[in-house]
């Protein structure tokens, strides 16, 4: 029986011959995805959009669900091989008619690319209540790879791919709390929370699902430049994070240590197509390589033992369940 990832069991680097400056051109040398068809959420915009170029190139059919048809028809305009869709991540009823809809074509998933997510933003709710990033960053990854389960099973041979982050590391998930209905909100504990829920959520889901030929992945892509990730975030938190001086530019040792769009994209395509990852799964993946255990924030680098924890997943799974009101069948 294969090893899963509990307790980060499987986390450590596997010499995959890239690093942080490899782009996507890089990892995707000698790959073909002829016939194959991939998913990208948020595949309009920023890494997403560099992540759809890549699949498509490579000769996959990639289906890019939009909130906005008409910003993504003028983003992907001169990409072959792509299909545009409707899709918020925000409403449960939109993510389900766009399942169905894909199920109703018939096809096989090979490639799942979680991509979307929002960060530093103020407080928001769904119509369930329920915290945007949460619902945005987690919730939607769950309800929408368990909806296109089906379809990823027809692939017999099919791979996950959940954008993470290394913002993890800001806060574990909250059970008692998620929605910050008996706590003050802060947008990075928010953040943190959902992308730790991913972490947990792909190590569950590729222990539960590896004998059905799918395999899933955690990505964190880096500190980018030039995405639409920050467009909400008021000056003084970037202040306070030391990314920008009184003025609001940006300090040129953080201009120096970002990633360009294509380095940014590199470890979710590497995640979707290598080979050396045909028989490990769970993981969380970073600078197109598996990463290392590490609990300290200021290192940059690494994923936090509390984000593979199997506990901490299986309770995560149940809850989601019931938060979303949908069976994930296996």
């Amino acid at each position: 029986m294969e090893q899963s990832n509990y307790q980060g069991a499987l986390q450590q680097p596997i010499g995959s011959g890239f690093n942080a400056k490899s782009t996507t051109n890089d990892v995707i040398k000698g790959i073909d995805l002829t016939g194959k068809i991939a998913v990208v959420t948020g595949g309009n915009t920023g890494i997403g959009l560099e992540t759809t170029r890549t699949l498509a190139a490579a000769g996959a059919t990639v289906i890019v669900p939009s909130r906005d048809i008409d910003k993504a028809r003028k983003n992907l305009q001169g990409i072959a091989n792509v299909e545009i869709a409707v899709m918020d991540l925000m409403s449960p009823a939109s993510i389900d008619a766009f399942a169905d809809s894909f199920l109703a074509s018939e096809r096989p998933l090979h490639l799942l690319i979680n991509n979307a997510g929002i960060m530093w933003v103020p407080i928001r709710r769904d119509s369930r209540g329920i915290e945007s990033q949460l619902a945005t960053n987690y919730l939607a990854q769950f309800q929408l790879t368990a909806r296109l389960w089906p379809a990823l099973k027809k692939a017999n041979g099919a791979r996950v791919v959940n954008v993470s982050s290394h913002g993890h590391q800001f806060a574990p998930f909250n059970f008692d709390d998620p929605n910050f209905l008996h706590r003050e909100y802060e947008t990075l504990q928010g953040y943190g929370q959902s992308k730790t829920a991913v972490n947990l959520f792909s190590m569950e889901l590729d222990n539960r699902a590896h004998s059905s030929k799918i395999r899933v992945y955690a990505v964190h892509p880096g500190s980018i430049g030039g995405t639409e990730l920050g467009r909400e975030a008021p000056l003084e938190l970037f202040q306070k994070m030391g990314f920008v001086d009184a003025n609001g530019n940006m300090l040129p040792e953080v201009a120096a240590s970002l990633k360009t769009i294509s380095q940014g994209a590199a470890t979710t395509v590497w995640c979707a197509t290598s080979p050396l990852l045909n028989n490990i799964g769970g993981v969380y993946c970073e600078d197109a390589d598996i990463a290392s255990l590490c609990s300290d924030i200021s290192f940059q680098k690494g994923v936090n033992p509390y984000s593979l924890d199997e506990a901490s997943a299986k309770k995560l799974w149940a809850l989601t369940e019931e938060m979303i009101g949908l069976k994930f069948q296996i």
